[in-house]
C-alpha cells in the first residue's frame, strides 16, 4: 500500500486503495487498508487530507505543503507554497502540532474546458 501511495500521488481514498490493490492481492480487505493507512498515519509515513469533505484521502509526501480541490473533477493536487505565506507569525506563543493548509476552486484542466 505505501509503494502504491508513492506512485500514485492522487490522494487516494481507501475505496481507490482497495479497488486498485484487490486486483493483485485478492485476500486484501477494507479493514486491512484502514489499519494500514492508520498505522501509516501514526508513524508519519503519510498524511490524511481532509479538504472541506467527509472522505479521508492520502499523500505519501509528508512534506510541508498544501492542497487544491477541483470542485469541477475532485481532483487534489499538491501545492506548494513559501512558508512565509502559511500566516504562522500571527501564531506566535501557540504551539503548532498540526498544519492543514487547502484551496478549493477550479484547476486549470477544467477552466480550459
Amino acid at each position: 500500500m505505501l509503494e502504491y501511495l508513492f506512485k500514485h500521488s492522487s490522494h487516494p481514498t481507501v475505496e481507490e486503495i482497495y479497488r486498485n490493490l484487490v486486483p493483485e492481492i485478492p485476500t486484501l480487505s477494507r479493514t486491512t487498508v484502514y489499519n494500514a493507512l492508520n498505522l501509516f498515519s501514526e508513524k508519519d509515513l503519510v498524511c490524511e487530507v481532509n479538504v472541506g469533505e467527509k472522505e479521508t484521502r492520502y499523500d505519501a509526501n509528508t512534506g510541508e505543503h498544501a492542497h487544491f480541490k477541483c470542485n469541477s473533477c475532485g481532483r487534489v493536487y499538491d501545492v506548494w507554497i513559501e512558508k512565509k505565506d502559511w500566516g504562522v507569525e500571527s501564531l506566535e506563543g501557540f504551539k503548532i502540532e498540526e498544519k492543514h493548509l487547502y484551496y478549493r476552486g477550479i484547476c486549470p484542466r477544467c477552466s480550459r474546458g
